[in-house]
Parts: structure tokens; C-alpha cells; sequence
């Protein structure tokens, strides 16, 4: 009966198709489109309902829902005609296969087709799970198949795709800088003098480990659930010239090697729904996670423990941000997350809101709301012996402080220039301030810009920072900047002399540096790991030129010089007992070679240089008898990632 009523249905098609239809003239069946497309929607009336003597009229004038003509193609649409010689032409419609079928497993049909298999031109795709450059099941490129997944993974459902990423960093760096002469001894006989041999060398190596657990297809959506470990484990040594500086008992040698396994991120990622037919959405994040307070890292950069609420509106024109987070203390010598101690009593809440193309097209703003509430009343020394809270300055009690930052910012273009700004205001109270020892307001701005130029294959950069100091140590205000815990991209980033070094503050604290490794601003803290801020400093100004040239896709060569100044020595001149000292810095000259073998990011090669210059402020802070009157920092940094 079944096999009788197909028969009847293609007589009837065959039919159809050879009738003539007013207006249309039918196409040979070779040159004709199939099922698919256009003309598989089209729902034609019976013929009942189409006069086919009434001009003008069509078969497929007269719709009706759930109803189609058998056998009716749709005549082909003009052809497309080519103008410029020697163009490949367009393939015709009769090329494009007329019937399709669906895929239940679209990831693996490549991989079902290597050349094992007799399919050969398939190379490209077909490579070991452990290459990095090509498709594989470890790089979260396909699904995990639930028949084969792991005991312990506790997932059930389609589209869970695992990614296994890893990554070692590799750091050689020679250094020198002003080095303070232990109180109690020194290696070499006769260095009485406040500063000695400057040399030093550090040696780091990190290997840092993650894994995520995903499900959905996030190519054009958020994940539905995310979960995410990485953990970091990392080798240095360090080798200096004078004792009691990398330990606080001279005894001790001048040489240290040291390991550390740390947690930099565990957060799971729930996706709370979408808001919009194009994937606007809210999801939450709890757990270790990265955060990131501002465009170019000034306020806050690190993995920390928190909570964070985020998501977009308007097609992502809006995007939100409202994070609050709990910090873990970090591991001395290598900066790590130290989750084997009892968390900070330091806690930040953040929020944010980025608006693209405004207020004109080709930027973005950034306004943003931080609060941190710093409740660090225990007195703590770090790994080497060396008090870290509090710092050791002025009356040397505990400190607590409330602090708000009301920030803005721009990034994009301004027609052919390229502009990056931020700007922030500081207002709080401060419970103790070292000076006075009693309660001080906090009142203090930061700003912050940068402005290049593109010139095909280089880019020529201008940038410019202030940050207030405290020009009166003992009033009841405290006008220095301070940031929470800065990892700054600007001005040459840790290329630069004065960004990458930490320039001990000796004979004015212990332990205190000018400004923290990996930082810019002049806060006297004695670091950003695990010290607190400061209120009470010189502040920071600094002008700067640079360019970037791209030599090759392989390979760019960064250029930087920066003029350096304390914006009010007020702070410097009560620590250190003097009656005056020039705000005056020096001159910060930097350059690095950075070199991508495969143009992508799995491997980079860096090799950087800088020399500090000093002028009369930082020589009046650090002049030695040796006669040392410049400083360098070499970098030489490895990157490869899985």
C-alpha cells in the first residue's frame, strides 16, 4: 500500500512539473535548485485555487499554510555577471549539493576522515591531542563524549567541553640598584657606608597549570556553567652583593633559592539568563578569579577570592561589572596566592559600567565605584623575617583605613589617534596616620593618559601621570595616592627601570620601598603582596615618550623614556630628617625585543634593557660613596603556552 501511494505521488509530480504555468517558464530539471533553500518554503494553494487564465497570476501567488505543491521548483534567479577580468567566477546553483542531512557529531566528521582512513589532504586537521595548534579534545574544541569522560568528572548532558591549558615563564634577570649596608656586617671589609655593592641577579621559573569544565557552545553565547583551577608552581633564586637583604639575620648568606606551589584561580560560573535575542545575559562567578578595576591595571590587577555579578545590555554596548572580594595573603619571594594562612581582614567591593561609543563613536567609557576597607590590625612579617604590617614608619602602631575611589576612563580612537586615559579620586578616612598618630582624612587624585599615533608599521606614543602627594605630613589630611594593588601597562609596563625595580627607602624605614616592584606610584609601602597602602607619600609625576616599531609579524622592537619626579617631597624630607630634597627623579631609558617565532602567542621570546639616569632628587636620597650614579635592569623572558 505504501510502496502504491509513493508511486502515485511522483506521477503526480512528474505531472505538475510538465504543466505549463501562466507567467513561468520552468527550467530544465539539471539547472533547477532542490529541496532546500528559498523554494522548500514555499507553501502553494491546490490548483483549485488558482485561476491560471487571470494575468498576472502564479502558483505560488496563493499561500496556504501547511500545504505544498509536489515537484514545484522556483525559476533560477539571473546570473550573476563578472566585470573584472581574470576574476574566478561564482560557482553555479546546480554545484551546491540539493539534499541535506544533519550531523549528530559535527566536531569529530574531520576527524573521521584522517588519512589513516584513506582520506588524504586532511593532514591539517588530523594531529596528537598534545598539539596546540590544531584541534584536539584537550583544547576544549570538542565535546566530551559521556561514554568515555572520566570517573571524575560530574557532568551529565550534551556540549561539556574540557580545556587543558599550561604555560612556563621563564625569567633571567640581572639588576643593579641602591643597596643599603646591613647595621651589623657587610661581606666586604671597609663598606661603612650607607649603601653598598649594588649587583644582583634573579633567576625565576613558573609553570602554571589550569583546566576548565564548560558547557555550551560559547562561540556566540556565555557558557551555561563554568568551572576552572589553575594552579602555579614556581623556582627562584636570587643573588645579591651585601647581607641582610634578602633575610633579616645577617648570619644568614647573600644568596637565596626558594619554591612555592600557589592557587591562582578556582570559580565556578553560573549563567543566570539571557536578557535579549542576541545573548545579552547575567552570570555570577564565585571563588579565585581574576580582576581587573581599570583599563590599563592602575588600581587593581590580580587573582583574588570574590564574588562577582556581570553581564551586558543593548548588544553589548553596556557591559556591568559588581564584584566583592575577600584578599589572600601571598607568598613572599614568589607573589603567589598563599591559601595555607588565614585570609587578610582587607576586603574590596567594586563596580563598574563600560559604555561603548560613548560619548562619541570609536571610544569607550568606563566610570567605576571602589571601596576597600582594611581591617589588617595584626602585626605580620613575611617568609624572610622582614615586618610587612605594619610598615615601619613613623610610630610603627597598626593601621586601619577606609578609602573610596570614584574613577573614569576612555579607551579607543579619536580619528587617526589612539587615547587611553583614567582618572581617579581618593576620599576616606585613615584610623591612624604613622605621622600624628591620630585619625586623618584621605583626600587625593590620580590621572593618567596616554595618546599614540599609527604610521603603517609604527606607532609613536606620548603618555603623562600624576598622583598627589601629602605636602603636609603632620595635618589632619593625607593627600597621597595610593593604589590597592597596581600591575600598570603604561609607559613602557615592566620594561621600564622604575616600574620594574623597587628602590629600597633606606634611612627612612625598614623594609619600605620608593614604589613597589611591578608599579609606578611613589606610595613608601613595603609591597603590594603584603603590605598596605599608604597616604602619607611624595606622589608621582612623570612625562614620557615612546614608539613601537613592527619590524617583522615575528618580531617588535618597544622603545621608552620617561622624566621622573616626586610631586611634593614634604613626606621624604620629615622620614629622612633633611631640609630639603629636588623632586627630580631622573631620566627612566628603556627598549625591548620581542620576537613571536609562529606570529602567534604560544611562544614569545623578550629581551629588555633599561639604565635609570638619576638627577638631584633620588641622588640627595641615595648618594654612596662608590660612586654609583646609574642603575640598570636587564629582562630576558620565555613565554610558551599550551
Amino acid at each position: 500500500m505504501a510502496a502504491a501511494l509513493s508511486t502515485l505521488l511522483l506521477q503526480a509530480a512528474a505531472l505538475a512539473s510538465a504543466a505549463p504555468d501562466s507567467g513561468n517558464t520552468m527550467a530544465p530539471a539539471s539547472t533547477t535548485e532542490g529541496t532546500s533553500g528559498a523554494s522548500d518554503e514555499r507553501l502553494l494553494a491546490t490548483p483549485s485555487a488558482v485561476s491560471p487564465d487571470q494575468p498576472g497570476t502564479t502558483v505560488d501567488d496563493a499561500l496556504i499554510d501547511g500545504r505544498r505543491r509536489p515537484g514545484y521548483v522556483q525559476t533560477l534567479p539571473p546570473a550573476v555577471k563578472q566585470e573584472n577580468v581574470g576574476a574566478v567566477a561564482a560557482p553555479p546553483p546546480e554545484a551546491f549539493p540539493t539534499d541535506q542531512f544533519p550531523i549528530p557529531d559535527r566536531w569529530r566528521l574531520v576527524k573521521a576522515l584522517c588519512p589513516d582512513k584513506n582520506f588524504v589532504g586532511l593532514q591539517a586537521t588530523c594531529h596528537s591531542p598534545f598539539d596546540p595548534y590544531h584541534q584536539n579534545g584537550l583544547k576544549g574544541d570538542r565535546p566530551v563524549q559521556l561514554d568515555k569522560k572520566p570517573f571524575f568528572l560530574p557532568i551529565t548532558g550534551d556540549d561539556w567541553f574540557f580545556g587543558l591549558n599550561g604555560v612556563s615563564d621563564t625569567v633571567v634577570e640581572p639588576r643593579s640598584f641602591p643597596t643599603p649596608v646591613a647595621d651589623q656586617t657587610s661581606s666586604y671589609p671597609g663598606a661603612i657606608d650607607t649603601f653598598g655593592r649594588q649587583k644582583s641577579l634573579v633567576l625565576a621559573q613558573t609553570f602554571i597549570l589550569g583546566a576548565g569544565l564548560t558547557k555550551g557552545s560559547t562561540a556566540y553565547k556565555p557558557p551555561d556553567v563554568e568551572y576552572r583551577i589553575a594552579l602555579a608552581y614556581q623556582v627562584n633564586y636570587v643573588n645579591v652583593e651585601e647581607r641582610r637583604v634578602l633575610h633579616v639575620e645577617s648570619t644568614r648568606p647573600s644568596h637565596r633559592t626558594d619554591s612555592f606551589l600557589g592557587l591562582q584561580e578556582l570559580f565556578v560560573d553560573k549563567h543566570l539568563g539571557n536578557r535579549s535575542d542576541r545573548f545579552d545575559f547575567d552570570s555570577i562567578r564565585i571563588g579565585i578569579q581574576p580582576f581587573n578595576f581599570d583599563f590599563r591595571g592602575f588600581l587593581f590587577q590580580d587573582n583574588q577570592l570574590g564574588v562577582r555579578l556581570f553581564g551586558n545590555r543593548d548588544n553589548n554596548r553596556y557591559q556591568y561589572n559588581v564584584a566583592l572580594l575577600w584578599r589572600l595573603e601571598k607568598d613572599t619571594n614568589s607573589g603567589l596566592n598563599d591559601i595555607t594562612r588565614r585570609p587578610r581582614n582587607d576586603y574590596v567591593f567594586h563596580s563598574n559600567l563600560f559604555v561603548q561609543d560613548f560619548p562619541i563613536p570609536g571610544l569607550t567609557s568606563l566610570a567605576s565605584f571602589t571601596a576597600n576597607w582594611n581591617r589588617d590590625t595584626r602585626r605580620v612579617t613575611d617568609h624572610n623575617g622582614f615586618p610587612t604590617r605594619p610598615a615601619l614608619l613613623g610610630d610603627q602602631r597598626p593601621r586601619e583605613y577606609d578609602v573610596y575611589y570614584v574613577g573614569y576612563s576612555l579607551d579607543g580612537r579619536l580619528k587617526r589617534f589612539n587615547l587611553s586615559s583614567t582618572i581617579y579620586g581618593a576620599f576616606g578616612k585613615d584610623r591612624n596616620s604613622f605621622f600624628t598618630s591620630r585619625p586623618a582624612k584621605i583626600r587625593s587624585l590620580f590621572a593618567a593618559a596616554e595618546l599614540s599615533y599609527d604610521l603603517d608599521w609604527i606607532r609613536i606614543r606620548g603618555s603623562g601621570l600624576f598622583t598627589l602627594g601629602d605636602g603636609d605630613p603632620k595635618d589632619n589630611t593625607e593627600n597621597g595616592f595610593s593604589a590597592i594593588f597596581e600591575n600598570p601597562i603604561f609607559a613602557g609596563a615592566d620594561t621600564s627601570y622604575w616600574i620594574r625595580q623597587a628602590v629600597p627607602f633606606a634611612g627612612g624605614g625598614v623594609n619600605v620601598s620608593i614604589s613597589p616592584r611591578n608599579g609606578l606610584i611613589n606610595d613608601l609601602r613595603t609591597t603590594k603582596e603584603e603590605g598596605q597602602s599608604n597616604f602619607n607619600n611624595p606622589g608621582t609625576m612623570l612625562l614620557g615618550v615612546g614608539a613601537d616599531f613592527d619590524l617583522a609579524p615575528q618580531l617588535r622592537l618597544s622603545t621608552n623614556l620617561n622624566r621622573l619626579w616626586f610631586e611634593n617631597t614634604a613626606t621624604l624630607r620629615e622620614l629622612r630628617n633633611e631640609g630639603s630634597i629636588p623632586k627630580s627623579i631622573g631620566w627612566d631609558l628603556s627598549g625591548a625585543l620581542i620576537w613571536r617565532p609562529s606570529m602567534i602567542q604560544n611562544v614569545v621570546f623578550r629581551l629588555s634593557g633599561a639604565v635609570l639616569d638619576p638627577s638631584k632628587g633620588f641622588a640627595d636620597l641615595f648618594t654612596n660613596s662608590r660612586g654609583d650614579n646609574r642603575y640598570y635592569s636587564v629582562l630576558f623572558n620565555a613565554i610558551l603556552t599550551y
